[in-house]
């Protein structure tokens, strides 16, 4: 059973919200392109995050986004998209890097795929990671921010597509032994960043900042694909087994049916936070998981098509939905280049509503999101 006490999380704030702005947004608003330099380059990286942040400070500073324009931040990776891609590429996925998009990572059909927990940090891709790091340290002293490190199933349909799938049924002890090398790597992978910079997960999903900087969130997209026995025999020991590793833990899950696997995610020692997908059934999640911090993603998709009072509205449902203020957050998560301002500022007004009215928090325009000490 979850442990009710949710202890690490209890400095949290009431109400936390974020947006992530899909990479063309940024390329056709503010002309920012997405080559690999953009990834790997330190000037690049210290540059980029600097002009992101002033972008977001000058359409909505009112209500917190932007607070860090003004300083130049050792940012390891790309704290203002949601990109997962560089475990897949250690493990051998070509990637490619659009000007306009995230990386796209090419699934490999287990083709020329070696799978070696020591060799994926001997890769191309860590190599240049590592001097990325090395040049960001020797210039500043210390390091900031992470790199979305995606989750155990994500990586490994991006090797092996669907035979991954097949292999429940068709091979169950060859594909346990590939999910234990995949969460080799990253638990390897997570643990450097967090060394160096106090974060795993900004990168995932950007209202982790406001919530609790050290939370380490697994990405679990591709759950929605699985029955729930698919889940507990092959990804749950996962999950149990990292919720004890010490730090604040979570589950993303971004599909819309989050709720299936509500008694499951109630078998986890810790969960402190759940990415709840758009969709979900908020009220069943509840009363599974009582002390779980509920993140609830809007649907960039609907978003973009909504008038700032379906927006007022929307939000306000989910957040009573979810029960209770200091256990709940709300976030929009790669809004498109068909986004308008005062989209975006209906749902942060609107939270900031709800916010004074539900805490008696005062003069919330003027508090920010939070402020966020580690990017």
């Amino acid at each position: 059973m979850a442990d009710a006490s949710n202890s690490l999380l209890q400095t949290r704030p009431a109400l936390p919200v974020d947006v992530v702005l899909h990479p063309c947004w940024w390329h056709t608003n503010e002309g920012m392109t997405f080559d690999r330099d953009f990834y790997y380059n330190p000037l690049r990286r210290v540059e980029a995050e600097r002009l992101m942040e002033a972008a977001l400070h000058e359409r909505w500073g009112a209500y917190g986004l932007g607070t860090r324009r003004n300083e130049d931040l050792p940012v390891i990776g790309a704290v203002h998209l949601a990109a997962g891609f560089m475990i897949s590429e250690m493990l051998g996925c070509p990637v490619s890097y659009p000007e306009d998009s995230s990386p796209q990572v090419t699934c490999a059909n287990g083709i020329d795929v070696a799978l070696d927990a020591e060799q994926a940090f001997r890769s191309p891709v860590f190599r240049r990671f590592e001097r990325l790091l090395e040049a960001l340290k020797t210039s500043y002293g210390y390091l900031v921010g992470d790199v979305n490190w995606s989750g155990v199933l994500n990586v490994a349909l991006d090797i092996w597509g669907q035979d991954i799938l097949l292999g429940f049924y068709d091979d169950p002890q060859q594909t346990a032994a590939r999910f234990d090398t995949i969460g080799q790597v990253i638990a390897g992978f997570t643990d450097l960043i967090q060394r160096e910079t106090g974060s795993t997960s900004v990168s995932v999903n950007r209202n982790v900042q406001n919530v609790c900087p050290s939370l380490l969130l697994h990405s679990e997209c591709a759950l929605t694909m699985l029955s729930e026995d698919d889940y507990k025999r092959f990804l749950l020991p996962f999950d149990i087994a990292w919720s004890k590793r010490g730090l604040p833990y979570g589950v993303h899950y971004c599909g819309t049916d989050p709720h299936r696997f509500a008694a499951s995610f109630s078998e986890i020692p810790r969960l402190d936070f759940l990415d709840v997908g758009w969709g979900a059934d908020i009220s069943l999640l509840r009363r599974y998981l009582p002390a779980t911090f509920f993140n609830l993603r809007l649907s960039p998709v609907e978003f973009v098509g909504w008038e700032p009072s379906e927006i007022e509205t929307t939000v306000t449902r989910l957040v009573m939905q979810s029960g209770d203020p200091m256990l709940t957050g709300v976030c929009c998560i790669n809004l498109d280049d068909r986004v308008r301002d005062d989209q975006v500022a209906a749902l942060l007004r609107t939270v900031h509503r709800l916010r004074r009215q539900l805490t008696g928090t005062a003069n919330a325009e003027s508090e920010g999101p939070y402020p966020p000490k580690a990017l």
